[in-house]
């Protein structure tokens, strides 16, 4: 079974220069022989002094970022590059599921040890803001960033938000910074030329070209909230935080994910910069991300659910099956079956999409909704409210992290396909405490549970169901599964 990974992109960083230009043998240019089609080569040429006024332009204003991190010695793997050459422990699981939150890590009794981790990040303001990915500068006790001309400076961490993999930095420094200018990343279309800028590798200020493949790809497991850009630009472990160009010269996206297990294979991920704009301003304001929120369970209107509403099936919208009670959008009027086709007079044709613009707009801010019911179109006024946090566990994950050592997320359509468990049902472990019984029984993050105690587990619901009378008892059996092998283990625990 082949596995396919996920990344998120991580590591190191004069004045390297790679142009890429892939050529479509399509019609666009043609190589011609020699002698012939001079307009071409011109073309050509023209397209490659374009890419290099860009890079010269946009360098200066991109930071190499070394971040220092104190770790418990034995937690997470060690590198076969060395220290230093895998910062934040490359783990392919880690790039899916990310950090603990710090409300839920557990004290330590192992030694310390540093680990220095290096990414990318670029100034957005002349008084040394920088944006970068949350995973770069994630628990760093030291930061420090380099310029293209080599001058290093200390920067402190204003804030991040891990819901989009966005961080903001602030360089220690009272002078003006070249700054990179941000564009409307809603404007931006497929097949578009892009640059992108980082230090991949420890190769500082490498540019990479290529082209705008796809937008609003999400369910990919790597931040709740996800409308990535794809881009065929080459993009390597250390491009991380580095910004990604349109033709203008402008930040269109944040690098911040691959697809491949050994790194680029043209496919890349880039956080739009329209929502690392909302979380920067909010972060730099008040050092907290705040957002809209409906109380609505949303979902895609396919053809056979619109035909089911008695609409024609090329209806595009967002079906809503469930309404919380005392909720924004319960105040305002909405129903279960309503399908939502504007908001604030933008066509709304995707579930994801109409998350990430609610989601960006502030609690009391007040959005017209137009929907369909009963076949006819109303418009609903909603006060949004604030989203609730997520960081505290519910009473059966506290007692599944203490006595096991393990969290679990469900089995989605992309984590399985993007990990090898196509075929395969159960729930994932996305977190294994160091010095745990799931660590010492050799569960690792990415295992898949398929049983509790002989009984079948496909979602978290049925998981914590079966686990709970498991932890009264006092020991569990679980079936597990890696892609490639099965086993039976047994982890006792100190009944209740």
């Amino acid at each position: 079974m082949k596995v396919s990974n996920v990344r998120i992109c991580r590591k190191n960083t004069h004045y390297f220069v790679i142009s890429v230009v892939f050529v479509l043998a399509m019609g666009i240019f043609s190589v011609p022989a020699i002698g012939q089609d001079t307009e071409s080569i011109s073309a050509l040429r023209q397209m490659g002094k374009a890419f290099s006024s860009i890079a010269e332009k946009t360098s200066p204003a991109v930071v190499w970022i070394t971040a220092e991190k104190t770790i418990p010695r034995g937690g997470g793997r060690r590198s076969p590059f060395g220290d230093g050459m895998d910062p934040f422990d490359d783990d392919f699981f880690d790039f899916f599921f990310g950090r603990p939150s710090p409300k839920r890590q557990r004290p330590r009794k192992e030694k310390e040890r540093k680990q220095t981790a290096m990414g990318s990040g670029f100034i957005v303001s002349p008084d040394g803001y920088v944006l970068t990915n949350n995973h770069v500068v994630e628990d760093a006790t030291e930061i420090t960033v380099r310029l293209a001309d080599d001058r290093e400076f200390k920067a402190e961490l204003v804030g991040t938000d891990p819901a989009s993999e966005v961080a903001v930095l602030k360089i220690v420094n009272d002078e003006d910074f070249t700054i990179l200018e941000l564009a409307d990343s809603d404007e931006l279309e497929v097949g578009e030329w892009v640059l992108a800028i980082g230090n991949p590798f420890g190769l500082s200020h490498t540019v990479t070209a290529g082209i705008v493949s796809a937008k609003g790809r999400s369910g990919l497991g790597l931040a709740e909230y996800e409308n990535f850009i794809q881009t065929d630009a080459a993009i390597n472990r250390g491009n991380s935080g580095g910004p990604l160009i349109n033709l203008d010269g402008k930040v269109v996206g944040i690098n911040t994910a691959i697809i491949g297990a050994q790194g680029n294979v043209g496919i890349g991920l880039a956080v739009p910069i329209n929502m690392a704009k909302n979380v920067y301003e909010q972060l730099v304001d008040s050092g907290k991300v705040v957002r809209g929120f409906m109380g609505v369970v949303i979902q895609d209107l396919t053809p056979k659910l619109a035909k089911s509403f008695d609409l024609d099936e090329n209806t595009k919208g967002v079906l809503i099956p469930k309404v919380s009670k005392d909720s924004a959008a319960e105040k305002a009027g909405m129903k279960k079956g309503d399908i939502v086709v504007e908001l604030d007079g933008k066509a709304v044709d995707k579930a994801n999409t109409f998350r990430q613009k609610v989601s960006m707009l502030k609690p009391g801010t007040k959005v017209d909704v137009v929907v369909l019911r009963d076949g006819k179109r109303k418009t609903i006024t909603i006060e949004l409210g604030e989203r609730p946090s997520k960081e505290v566990a519910s009473a059966v994950e506290s007692k599944i992290l203490d006595k096991l050592g393990i969290s679990v997320q469900n089995l989605t359509k992309e984590l399985a396909e993007n990990m090898g468990y196509e075929d395969a049902e159960g729930v994932v472990v996305t977190e294994v405490e160091p010095g745990s019984k799931a660590e010492s029984a050799g569960i690792n993050r990415g295992t898949l549970i398929i049983e509790v105690n002989r009984k079948a587990v496909k979602n978290t619901k049925a998981f914590k169901k079966a686990i709970e009378p498991a932890i009264k008892k006092g020991s569990v059996v679980l079936l597990l599964y890696n892609g490639r092998s099965s086993w039976y283990v047994v982890l006792e625990f100190p009944k209740e």
